[in-house]
C-alpha cells in the first residue's frame, strides 16, 4: 500500500492524536522540538493530499541526521530520563516521514500509546489524564477507520462502538485498580533532568524570592486533623542558608550525594491523628521537604536531618505525599546548653569587608545591651522608621545591605532577612537565614490549605543563649498584613500582585465567581492525586482494612485472581451467546450452511478458503445436473456480500431474496437424490 493509499480519515485521526499527545508537553519540551514535530506531521499530511512528497531514502536520512546533530547539540552531555523521553519525542515525529504502509501505520500507532506512557512519567494531574485518554480515544478511533474506511457513520460510529466498549471493561477497570495488589517496584529511576523548576532553590541573592512572588503555581497543599493554625503561626521551614558569598547565601553544609532508592510516594500511615498533618508537594526535584516548627515525621518517605528540617531519601521527582506531627511547643532549652565552636564560628561568618554602615549599626545596637534588646532594638527600628515592603526593589550596589537600611529602604523578604542576618552577626549574635514558604489559603470548603510559589518567603533565625533558636522575622515588623493576611493584602496599595501573571485566577481575587470555580477545580485535582495518584501500598491496606475481616496482601492476590477469571468467563459467554444471536440473525449464513453441507453429501468437499462461486464450479463438474442451480445460488450469495453499498437491498428484498435462496436448494436436492446422491 502506497503512502496516497492509506485511508485520509485514519491518518487525520493519527495526526490529531500526535497533536493533542505533545500539548502535555509543552512546558518540558524545547521550542524547536515541538515546531519540528508539527513540521514533520503537517509534511506527511500534506503528502497524504498529494501537495508534496514524501521524502526518498537518503534525505530522510539527511533529515535525521541533522535533527538528531541539533539535539545533541542543544543536551549537551546530559543524559537522563527526562533527556531520553525527549528524544523520544523526536523519533517520533521522524517516523511520520516513512509512514506509506499500513504496517507502517500500527508500528506508529503503538508507538503513540507509548507516548501517552512517557506522559504520565512527567503529568499525573486530573486534566492531563483527560488529556491522555482523550488521546488514545483519537487512536482507537484511527485503528478502526484504517481498518473499515467503509463503514457506515464514520467517526460518530466509531465513537459510539468505542463508548459502548469503554462501559463493558469499565467495571472491571475500577476493581481491578481497586484490589489488585500494591507493590513497590524492585527500583527506581530519577527523573531529575536538571532543569528549572518554579519553586525555592539553595542559594538566595536580594530579590530571587521577588521573582516567585509572581507565579501562582502550586508549591503543596496540606490537610490538618485538627483545625487550620493561626496565620502567623504558618512558617513552612524548607532551607537554612548560613553562608554569605559575594552577596549571595549559601548553604554552608552541602548535602552529600545519595543513590536513588525505591520510590515511595505514598506518607499516608492510616486516619490523621490529633495534631498530625498530610502534606501534598508539587515535584522540585529536590530533597527538602517543607514543615512547621515543632514537627517531626510520622511516614516513612521522610526523615529529619536536623535543625528541624526534613528530607526525602531521594530528589522529589513528581508529586509526593508525607506526614508530621506538630509536637508541643518548647521555645527553650537546657541552661546549659550552648552551640558548639564550629556551629558558633559558621553563624557569625561575614566576608572580612564591605558594608561598613551596616557593621557601626550593630555596634551602636550592642551597646550595654543583651542578645535579646539587639534583636528588639533592630525590629523597632524597621517598625518605626519609614521601611517598606515591595515587590518592586531596586536594583542594589556592591554594599547591598547598607544601600537597603541607609537609603533605599525597599525590598522585599529576602533583603530585609539578609540584612538582618548580616547585622546580628556584625553584633556577635549567631543567625542564619531560613527559606521556605509563609502563609496558605484555605481550598474548597475548608478542607485543606494550599501553599503556592508566592507565599515564598524568607526569615531569620537568631541564637540566645537559655532559649536557642529564635524566630526573628523582620517583615512582620515591617509589613505584618504580609504575615497575618497574605502577599496579596500587603502590597495592595502598589498594585504589583500577580501583576504579569495575567492568566492566573488567584490574580482575581475580588472575583468570587472565578475564585470558587478555581477553588472547585482544586479540589478535583487534589482528590484526584491523593486517592487515585497516590493510591499505593499503604494508602490500599487501609481502605482495605475498612471492609469486615479485614483483607491482607496475600487475600488481596485471591481477589484479583477471581476477579479476572470472572471476568474472562463472562466475556467467554457473553461473546458465544453473541456469535449464535449473529447465526441466528443471518439468514444467508444459515443457507449457505445448509448448501455447504449438500456439497459434502454429493461428494464435493467443501474448501472453507474459496468462493462460493469456485465451490459452485467443482459440484457443477461432478453433478451437471445440478450445474444451472448451483451458479445461481453462488451468484446470488457473491451478490449479497460482495454488493457495493449503494446497492444494497431493503430488508423485504432480502426475504424475497432468501425464498428463492431456500427453493434452489431444495431443487438441488431434488435433482441429487435422483442422481443417487443424497438420501
Amino acid at each position: 500500500m502506497t503512502a496516497d493509499r492509506l485511508p485520509s480519515g485514519a491518518l487525520l485521526w493519527l495526526v490529531a492524536s500526535f497533536a493533542l499527545l505533545l500539548t502535555p508537553q509543552v512546558g518540558r519540551l524545547p521550542l524547536w522540538l515541538l515546531s519540528v514535530c508539527g513540521l514533520l506531521a503537517g509534511w506527511r499530511w500534506l503528502a497524504q493530499k498529494g501537495r508534496v512528497r514524501l521524502p526518498g531514502r537518503w534525505l530522510r536520512t539527511g533529515i535525521m541526521l541533522a535533527l538528531v546533530a541539533v539535539y545533541l547539540v542543544r543536551v549537551q552531555g546530559s543524559f537522563t530520563v527526562d533527556t531520553a523521553a525527549s528524544f523520544f519525542v523526536l523519533a517520533v515525529g521522524l517516523k511520520w516521514l516513512e509512514t506509506r504502509t499500513a504496517r507502517d501505520f500500527y508500528v506508529l500507532f503503538y508507538i503513540l500509546v507509548y507516548l501517552v506512557a512517557v506522559n504520565f512519567l512527567f503529568h499525573q494531574e486530573i486534566h492531563w489524564t483527560l488529556v491522555n485518554l482523550g488521546a488514545i480515544f483519537l487512536l482507537l478511533t484511527a485503528l478502526q477507520m484504517l481498518n473499515a474506511p467503509d463503514l457506515p457513520g464514520g467517526a460518530m460510529a466509531s465513537w459510539r462502538r468505542l463508548g459502548g466498549m469503554l462501559l463493558k471493561v469499565l467495571p472491571v477497570v475500577v476493581l481491578l485498580f481497586l484490589f489488585f495488589p500494591r507493590v513497590a517496584p524492585l527500583w527506581s529511576v530519577p527523573l531529575v533532568s536538571g532543569q528549572a523548576r518554579s519553586g525555592i532553590s539553595d542559594t538566595m541573592r536580594p530579590g530571587d524570592i521577588s521573582s516567585l512572588a509572581q507565579s501562582s503555581e502550586r508549591a503543596f497543599r496540606v490537610t490538618f486533623a485538627g483545625e487550620f493554625p493561626q496565620n502567623r503561626d504558618r512558617y513552612w521551614r524548607g532551607l537554612i542558608l548560613d553562608t554569605l558569598k559575594d552577596g549571595t547565601w549559601h548553604q554552608g553544609d552541602t548535602e552529600s550525594f545519595r543513590p536513588p532508592g525505591r520510590v515511595n510516594l505514598d506518607g499516608g500511615v492510616g486516619e490523621l491523628q490529633a495534631r498530625e498533618y498530610d502534606v501534598l508537594m508539587e515535584p522540585t526535584d529536590q530533597r527538602w521537604a517543607f514543615a512547621l516548627n515543632d514537627s517531626v515525621a510520622v511516614s516513612d518517605n521522610i526523615a529529619e536531618k536536623g535543625d528541624g528540617l526534613f528530607r526525602f531519601r531521594r530528589p522529589a521527582d513528581s508529586s509526593v505525599r508525607y506526614r508530621l506531627a506538630l509536637e508541643s511547643s518548647n521555645n527553650t532549652v537546657p541552661q546549659d546548653s550552648a552551640l558548639k565552636p564550629g556551629e558558633a564560628s559558621r553563624y557569625l561568618q561575614l566576608p572580612a569587608s564591605g558594608n561598613p554602615r551596616a557593621r557601626a549599626l550593630a555596634e551602636e545596637l550592642n551597646q550595654s545591651a543583651s542578645d535579646l534588646e539587639v534583636i528588639r532594638r533592630l525590629m523597632n527600628r524597621f517598625r518605626e522608621q519609614p521601611y517598606f515592603y515591595t515587590l518592586r526593589p531596586p536594583k542594589m550596589p556592591v554594599d547591598g545591605v547598607d544601600s537597603l537600611l541607609f537609603a533605599e529602604k525597599r525590598g522585599f523578604c529576602s533583603h530585609y532577612a539578609g540584612a538582618t542576618t548580616f547585622v546580628l552577626r556584625s553584633a556577635g549574635i549567631p543567625a542564619r537565614v531560613v527559606v521556605g514558604y509563609q502563609g496558605g489559603e484555605a481550598g474548597a470548603g475548608n478542607e485543606y490549605l494550599v501553599v503556592r510559589q508566592y507565599d515564598a518567603h524568607a526569615w531569620v533565625e537568631a541564637w540566645v543563649e537559655g532559649q536557642g533558636w529564635i524566630r526573628v522575622d523582620p517583615t512582620a515588623a515591617i509589613a505584618p498584613d504580609r504575615i497575618e493576611s497574605g502577599l496579596r493584602e500587603a502590597v495592595a496599595g502598589e498594585g504589583s500582585f500577580l501583576e504579569n501573571n495575567w492568566a492566573s485566577a488567584q490574580k482575581y481575587g475580588n472575583v468570587p465567581l472565578i475564585q470558587w470555580a478555581s477553588q472547585q477545580l482544586d479540589r478535583i485535582n487534589y482528590k484526584w492525586q491523593r486517592w487515585v495518584v497516590g493510591y499505593q501500598g499503604q494508602s490500599q491496606l487501609n481502605l482495605m482494612s475498612r471492609l469486615p475481616g479485614g483483607i491482607t496482601m496475600k487475600e488481596l492476590g485471591y481477589i484479583t485472581a477471581g476477579i479476572v477469571g470472572l471476568g474472562l468467563l463472562v466475556a467467554g459467554a457473553v461473546s458465544a451467546l453473541q456469535m449464535r444471536r449473529g447465526r441466528r440473525r443471518d439468514g444467508y449464513g444459515r443457507v449457505l450452511s445448509v448448501w455447504y453441507r449438500l456439497c459434502e453429501q454429493a461428494g464435493v468437499p467443501v474448501r472453507y478458503g474459496e468462493t462460493p462461486a469456485a465451490q459452485a464450479l467443482r459440484l457443477a463438474e461432478a453433478e451437471p445436473a445440478v450445474a444451472d442451480s448451483a451458479r445461481l445460488f453462488a451468484r446470488m450469495i457473491n451478490s449479497h456480500y460482495y454488493r457495493p453499498r449503494s446497492g444494497r437491498r431493503s430488508v423485504q428484498e432480502n426475504k424475497s431474496e432468501l425464498k428463492r435462496l431456500r427453493r434452489l436448494l431444495v431443487s438441488m436436492r431434488r435433482q441429487l437424490r435422483r442422481a443417487g446422491k443424497t438420501q
